[in-house]
């Protein structure tokens, strides 16, 4: 099964999704309804709203019928769709990317005369690199054609002469900065920087000024960042801070001085630090601290503006924009009290006085305003169109359920307002919990068809992720990874003990690690569950975290610990789903893999519903759906991936 290209893994593959179009062709009608509706509630001609940007203003578009987006510039608002930068159906339709088409880069040039554009045909994230110059009303496409880029950045110098882009290595890690001179075949392109420590990804970009060109090494635990001036790409890149271990930092600039996020001298949640240019930032006695640590409220990370910087943190786990101005004082932007995502969206003008941020709850689409920084006035700008759709018949909360060592653990709950929580109503509980990735809520218009229909939907917050801080992180990983499982498992108990869901009417939802907790999770209580989605799932962690050879492995230790060694080797095996499926009435369930998956192999969701199938004691369907056009992400055209959500979705009512 390691061998996608073996003829016989290939047929097995297509078995299988035979037996799944089986199954869900006897739910076709289902399906097809709850496809229908997610059409009917998006408006599928449509818009965005234009942004300004280098004198132009930019938008993108959404034609029915069309899979993917254009994306157009004009002079003035009014006039943003009056030249067509790309057509993303036609770059599709020109490669024969009928299954798979992802664009990457989609970078302009200091000046807005050309642009870097990237795209993946095959879901293997090896990206084709292209750059177009417009004249006019007319572009032209260069000879510069660079093949097998990772989607890690781009980076332009001043002049517009050298395209700086990032490689990876055949574990799939990106590690290597390379510098094009346009005009010049790649061939002759020159390797700027490597990063021969296997733990660390590279990545590329410039500061929002465009005064420097950023390369960034980030290991789980660790970081380096390197500075380039726009102006010299021919200079060698300069280390702000050597790396230390433990020590993370980004780096950004805001205008006379540069400003560093980072966790060092024991600031666990993180810090900003201030440096002035004119002193050797080099040193760390340069830096100052700008905002002080504060436990608990969790810096992400900053974006400068000439007169203010906004700060993206999460406190008591929510996200929430922070404006601080050069004279000190500062102000957290009001949000909605629901629990609510909240987001910097497109603010590409670095003089700018107006923030444009964005919205979204489980009851709220996602909604754009600007905010005059200095005043606070706001303006609504759009709110995503849901047509025939009753928003107010939708409710949304948040609950707290006590994990087994006391944790209390944040459980997000949205449903209809005609079903009743007297333990009669079906339930889906969704979850992440690894890499400190936070999960706001969000909205989702297919979501709807669930709760029209009489089920519950609930977003757990479990250790692992980073909603909580950077110790609700670290109380998820490594030899803690456990308590990720138990706060997934003690939030289904508190739902179906409260009457929120009935007790044999649950499912659990996860994708990739989210797949490696509703495993675990199933494995450890089969009891709990009615029904499983595993998107993607990454549930045979031991054999794959024991072979460096595989995409990733050396990366991840840092997060799961290293299988060949006490005492990782008995921890992760005892919650591994793949090494734990052992004879039991397993639920229902219904598992996604891709089979160019460069993240999560397709022989681990493959050889985990083998198992399952040979020692489930339950006559409930187990079911698995490869993707075989298509790599983590699943299938790329709107009109697939709506098909695809219809499916699971169809899945969930009929197994709860």
């Amino acid at each position: 099964m390691l061998d996608v290209d073996d003829p016989a893994f290939l047929a097995y593959l297509g078995d299988e999704n035979r037996f799944s179009a089986t199954w869900f062709g006897a739910h076709d009608a289902t399906v097809e309804a709850i496809f229908g509706e997610i059409k009917s509630r998006i408006r599928e001609t449509d818009q965005s709203t234009p942004v300004l940007n280098g004198g132009w203003w930019y938008v993108s578009s959404t034609i029915e019928g069309e899979d993917y987006p254009r994306h157009h510039r004009g002079r003035t608002a009014d006039t943003a769709t009056d030249l067509l930068l790309l057509d993303e159906n036609v770059e599709a339709a020109g490669v024969g990317a009928t299954d798979y088409f992802d664009l990457g880069a989609f970078d302009a040039c200091h000046d807005h005369t050309m642009f870097a554009w990237s795209t993946d045909t095959t879901g293997d994230e090896r990206y084709d690199l292209r750059v177009r110059r417009f004249d006019g009303d007319h572009h032209i496409d260069f000879d510069d054609h660079i093949v097998g880029v990772a989607n890690a950045g781009t980076a332009w110098s001043s002049d517009g002469a050298f395209l700086f882009y990032v490689r990876a290595d055949e574990q799939e890690r990106p590690f290597q900065v390379w510098r094009h001179r346009l005009g010049s075949t790649s061939g002759t392109d020159a390797l700027v920087f490597q990063e021969d420590d296997e733990r660390f990804f590279v990545e590329i970009g410039e500061t929002r000024s465009d005064a420097w060109i950023v390369i960034h090494c980030g290991s789980k635990t660790s970081a380096e960042v390197r500075l380039l001036p726009s102006t010299a790409p021919l200079d060698d890149p300069v280390v702000v801070r050597a790396r230390t271990e433990g020590v993370e930092y980004q780096v950004d600039d805001w205008g006379d001085r540069l400003v560093m996020v980072t966790n060092a001298n024991g600031a666990q949640d993180f810090c900003v630090l201030a440096a002035s240019v004119e002193l050797e930032w080099t040193d760390p006695a340069a830096w100052t601290e700008l905002v002080a640590h504060q436990p608990g409220r969790r810096v992400i990370g900053v974006e400068p503006f000439q007169n203010h910087l906004v700060i993206y943190e999460w406190s008591k786990a929510q996200p929430q924009l922070r404006l601080l101005f050069r004279d000190g004082s500062d102000r957290i932007l009001d949000i909605d009290s629901e629990p609510h995502d909240v987001n910097l969206s497109a603010n590409p003008e670095w003089t700018s006085t107006t923030l444009r941020f964005a919205t979204q709850s489980m009851t709220t689409p996602g909604t754009l305003y600007d905010e005059n920084v200095t005043t606070g006035e706001r303006v609504l700008l759009r709110q995503v169109p849901t047509p025939n759709t009753d928003l107010d018949a939708y409710i949304a909360g948040r609950v707290w359920a006590q994990s087994q060592d006391g944790t209390a653990v944040p459980i997000d709950i949205v449903r209809h307002v005609d079903t009743p929580l007297d333990g009669t109503a079906p339930g889906c509980l969704y979850g992440y919990g690894s890499y400190e990735a936070s999960m706001p809520p969000w909205f989702s218009v297919a979501r709807l068809s669930l709760l029209d229909r009489g089920m519950v939907w609930a977003l757990a917050h479990p250790r692992g992720g980073g909603e909580l801080g950077r110790q609700w992180y670290l109380d998820g990983k490594l030899e803690h990874k456990q308590h990720t499982f138990d706060d997934m498992i003690v939030s289904a108990e508190y739902l179906t003990a409260t009457g929120v869901i009935a007790p044999d009417r649950l499912a659990i939802r996860g994708g990739s690690a989210g797949g490696l907790l509703v495993g675990a999770c199933m494995t450890q209580r089969p009891d709990l569950f009615a029904a499983v989605v595993a998107e993607v799932p990454f549930v045979d962690i031991v054999n794959t975290m024991s072979d460096p050879t595989l995409p990733l492995t050396v990366t991840e230790w840092e997060e799961w610990g290293d299988p060949r060694t006490e005492p990782f080797a008995s921890l992760m095996l005892a919650y591994s789903p793949y090494d734990n499926t052992t004879p039991a009435n397993y639920p229902a369930v219904f598992v996604t893999a891709g089979l160019h998956d460069p993240r999560v192999g397709v022989h681990e969701p493959a050889k985990w519903v083998a198992r399952l199938r040979e020692v489930t004691t339950s006559d409930r369907p187990i079911i698995m759906r490869t993707e075989m056009g298509a790599g983590h992400g699943g299938p790329t055209g709107r009109y697939d991936a709506w098909r695809d959500e219809a499916r699971t979705l169809a899945f969930l009512l009929a197994t709860t």
